[in-house]
């Protein structure tokens, strides 16, 4: 029989319950926030620059072409910055400041900022200078910008929070374990962790059972590829905060890459020789789930080849680019495919160069240089 505490307290979280369905139009909790028309984003410009910078303690600018005369061209600036309008609502009361800095008409404030890629997105985080290279929509820039808000380094306590580490294999991560949060050998981490925040994901942990389970010793460091079992262990101990930012720059390009909408433009640019091979496989499929278990062992047993680099794209991701993506390319995605991608080709057009899942699903032919060279994919 049920206690009668745990009766009083069903009936309490039941009449609550029933309270709120019956007191709400059912959509009061899922409104999604509207543009209220107050312009927060900030023009920068040589007269404001060095004042907004010194003001805030977060900056995000947009460094952006300046906008031509025809009308298509003013409205897809126009969409732009209400991107960044409301942006700079849902966030308002962080502390971060929004602005845009023109290309053409403050190319010298642009310099003195370190702006580079137009079209791009940068945030001034202490002494912190971020790039978001990624897709320029409201919810992918605020995702990216809280994930920046938080700590540098989240810790590892327990059996829970491994398994929801490991359960995130599509991302690398760096994991390291230290005495106590005032080590000097902490410090350097926790530094360096800044400068890959929010792209790679640094965990730590003082807890021995917690270290033991992850097979480290004190001041250990550990790089985790993605969609590999066996992390890689940085040489040497205790390290500095240079040796671990040069550790993880040496291994963050994995063997197999999850296309991500955060900073799809700074893979695609990561190219080996021009070249990628290119996977489309609907993780929620059957047949896609296979092809990307076949792409995970491919990329488990060749984690060492610095020639080999395969990037996975789930259509799921990018609704938008379905139809570009078939368009260009000529291939269906409805089903798995990989081929070889010439990025230096204008518009990548004709440059795919396929074989669908049924045809090589085996993928066992792995003389991977040779063939994207000669513009082969994989064979059965």
């Amino acid at each position: 029989m049920r206690s009668a505490s745990l009766s009083m307290a069903l009936f309490l979280l039941i009449s609550l319950l029933s309270f709120s369905l019956s007191s709400s139009s059912g959509e009061a909790g899922l409104r999604f926030p509207r543009y209220d028309g107050k312009e927060r984003v900030l023009d920068i410009d040589a007269e404001n620059w060095k004042r907004i910078v010194k003001e805030s303690p977060m900056l995000c600018l947009l460094y952006h072409d300046s906008p031509g005369s025809g009308n298509t061209a003013q409205k897809q600036f126009h969409l732009t910055e209400l991107t960044l309008e409301m942006v700079a609502q849902v966030l308002d009361g962080r502390g971060i400041t929004f602005g845009l800095v023109d290309a053409k008409k403050d190319k010298k404030v642009a310099k003195k900022l370190g702006l580079k890629e137009t079209g791009s997105m940068y945030i001034f985080k202490e002494d912190h200078l971020i790039e978001f290279d990624g897709e320029l929509s409201a919810h992918v820039i605020t995702e990216f910008l809280l994930d920046l808000m938080d700590d540098p380094v989240e810790f590892l306590t327990g059996e829970a929070e491994l398994r929801a580490i490991y359960a995130l294999d599509d991302v690398s991560r760096v994991i390291g374990y230290f005495k106590n949060v005032d080590s000097e050998h902490y410090k350097a981490f926790e530094d360096a962790a800044r400068d890959f925040q929010p792209h790679i994901p640094f965990y730590a942990t003082i807890d021995k059972a917690t270290a033991k389970k992850l097979s480290m010793k004190l001041n250990d460091v550990q790089f985790h590829e993605p969609f590999t079992d066996h992390p890689v262990n940085m040489a040497d101990k205790p390290h500095t905060e240079d040796e671990i930012v040069h550790f993880v720059k040496e291994h963050r390009r994995a063997t197999l890459r999850k296309l991500r909408p955060e900073d799809m433009y700074e893979t695609w640019e990561d190219d080996i020789d021009g070249i990628h091979i290119v996977a489309f496989a609907e993780e929620d499929d059957p047949d896609g789930y296979e092809f990307l278990s076949i792409l995970k062992d491919v990329a488990q047993a060749n984690t060492d080849n610095p020639d080999l680099s395969i990037i996975w794209i789930d259509p799921d991701d990018f609704p938008l680019m379905i139809s570009f993506w078939e368009k260009t390319f000529g291939i269906d995605l409805f089903r798995p495919q990989i081929g070889v991608v010439n990025v230096t080709d204008v518009g990548l057009l004709g440059s795919f160069r396929k074989r669908t899942f049924h045809e090589g699903k085996k993928l066992d032919d792995l003389q991977w240089k040779h063939r994207v060279k000669t513009g082969w994919t994989l064979t059965a």
